[in-house]
């Protein structure tokens, strides 16, 4: 029988993190923002049929960027998690920071067990009661958590979309300036001629139970 050749641990993490950062790098950054009523989340979709911004709960929406069909199983398992918890305890048990943990422990275990790691970075943002109670989660590859205040990004341009809205980013501001500076933000990271394409939802404080709605064309100017 013949002996598998030794790969140093440091060297075998190494190489699934930039397997997984190069994947990631080949498909469009998402940003979020907070705004006076809640928190938007806007990125640029040339597809008008795959979406990579969704509802998970009530008051709580996931973005994905990286390879489709790996945050999509991630997406619906989370919608699951979130259903039967709310189902067996309580609608405000979801919440999340808990559906966060979750995809840092699964991608976490993905990463360091499987052969081939997830080539996504996740997001997963929650509207509260007021704007401190706002919630904005990052989940890389590897599992890591960040939990992010006001503003936050995802994919391969994450570092300049994130310097790009630290410089206009104002507490308390309306969602017509939100939607400006995510999409100035991402315009100027996108190296590409001719129209975009944008996908944009928010999640707002409300007295409906629902949270969630996606923006059109018009509102998104």
């Amino acid at each position: 029988m013949t002996m598998p050749f030794y790969v140093p641990p440091e060297q075998l993490m190494k190489d699934r993190a930039e397997y997984a950062r190069k994947g990631i790098a080949r498909g469009r950054s998402i940003v979020a923002v907070q705004y006076a009523e809640g928190i938007l989340i806007l990125g640029e979709n040339p597809s008008g049929a795959l979406q990579k911004i969704s509802e998970l709960y009530d008051k709580v929406a996931f973005a994905g960027v990286g390879k489709y069909t790996e945050f999509e199983q991630l997406r619906i398992g989370g919608i699951r998690r979130a259903d039967l918890t709310g189902y067996a305890y309580s609608r405000e048990d979801v919440t999340a920071r808990s559906l966060a943990n979750a995809y840092a422990q699964t991608l976490g275990h993905i990463f360091t067990q499987e052969v081939k790691p997830y080539e996504v970075e996740i997001m997963v943002v929650e509207v509260g009661e007021s704007p401190e109670d706002d919630r904005i989660f990052r989940i890389t590859y590897d599992g890591t958590l960040y939990d992010e205040r006001r503003y936050a990004a995802i994919g391969g341009a994450a570092e300049a979309l994130v310097s790009h809205l630290a410089a206009s980013y104002r507490d308390g501001a309306p969602l017509g300036d939100a939607i400006g500076w995510a999409k100035a933000a991402c315009t100027a990271v996108i190296d590409e001629n001719g129209p975009v394409a944008w996908e944009a939802a928010v999640v707002e404080r409300t007295d409906r139970r629902r949270a969630f709605r996606r923006l059109d064309p018009a509102t998104l100017g």
